[in-house]
């Protein structure tokens, strides 16, 4: 049922989720009917399930894929949850987990094409600007691939680019009880694919890392590298 999963509505869209049994935790369906996405993606028929363009080459991703995002973090994504979105992009994801976290959390988008910032806060501020001026939400420019410690540490980290390898700085900046959800470049044979890692940091500070599925993401890169693909 992937990439089937088309909508002409928000609300349509999220039946599709659920009835493919990707969109699995009430709270996570909750964020998506609370944050629509048409208001982050503003090409015609946002809710097809697709990767769309924002622009500086970058997507937001294919409904299908938020939905598992947001669905396999819903445990870390509680009340007064402090989380990381790497490659924040229109915004969409930041402010569905913001949703997820509530007034007394905290969700850090990063980017590193300041432009794309300046579109994500324009779309927060006309859809929750709420989540901006209590503090929910803060925006920073920086590289993905090294986090940011400031805020940390983080019970759920999603990262919306490939990696060649899991930062360590990102599980560093894990809370014990924490996940992170991160495609990662994989090779076998002569075949290059990638795989979604779901990343788990014990009590204990041990990890634990579990392949999800195959996926296909734009690379988590530097500015300069991105803007010439």
């Amino acid at each position: 049922m992937t990439w089937h999963c088309n909508g002409t509505t928000n609300q349509e869209m999220i039946d599709k989720l659920k009835e493919a049994k990707i969109l699995t935790s009430d709270t996570a369906e909750a964020a998506m009917i609370a944050i629509d996405r048409g208001k982050y993606c503003h090409e015609p028929d946002p809710y097809l399930d697709r990767p769309r363009r924002i622009g500086y080459n970058v997507t937001i991703s294919a409904p299908h894929m938020h939905a598992y995002a947001l669905s396999f973090l819903s445990d870390q994504l509680k009340t007064g949850a402090r989380a990381l979105d790497v490659g924040s992009g229109s915004g969409y994801l930041t402010a569905c987990m913001a949703n997820m976290v509530g007034p007394k959390g905290r969700v850090i988008g990063i980017e590193h094409i300041p432009e794309l910032i300046e579109i994500s806060i324009k779309n927060i501020q006309k859809d929750c600007p709420n989540f901006i001026e209590e503090g929910r939400i803060k925006f920073v420019e920086a590289d993905g691939r090294e986090g940011y410690p400031t805020d940390s540490p983080y019970d759920a980290i999603h990262v919306g680019a490939a990696a060649d390898f899991v930062p360590e700085q990102l599980i560093e900046q894990l809370a014990p009880g924490g996940r992170m959800i991160i495609p990662v470049v994989a090779m076998e044979g002569f075949q290059k694919f990638q795989d979604l890692l779901q990343v788990d940091k014990h009590q204990d500070g041990s990890i634990t890392q579990t392949k999800l599925m195959h996926v296909s993401y734009v690379p988590l890169t530097d500015p300069t590298s991105q803007l010439q693909n």
